[in-house]
């Protein structure tokens, strides 16, 4: 299963996506970068509460055909072209 262009896919979210075949169908789908935001807002919890609740509406989200996460300003650790 693929994973972002800075981030792994990690096995918590791996197996929730696996359990939904509409929102793997929608990972499936959606490009490395949309990939990467939704891996880094899954990891960029601080509580593993916050992580499997980010991890249930990642699922979520995909099914209802969304393709970035919700409000998350974007990964952190991606490189961005300079101005």
């Amino acid at each position: 299963m693929p994973g972002g262009v800075v981030h792994t896919l990690p096995a918590d979210l791996r197996a929730a996506l696996m359990a939904n075949t509409a929102a793997l169908e929608a990972w499936n789908d959606i490009t490395p970068l949309a990939r990467n935001e939704f891996i880094c807002w899954v990891e960029d919890a601080k509580q593993e509460a916050t992580r499997q609740r980010r991890i249930r509406r990642t699922v979520e989200e995909l099914e209802g055909g969304q393709r970035r996460p919700c409000c998350w300003p974007g990964c952190k650790h991606r490189e961005r072209a300079s101005d």
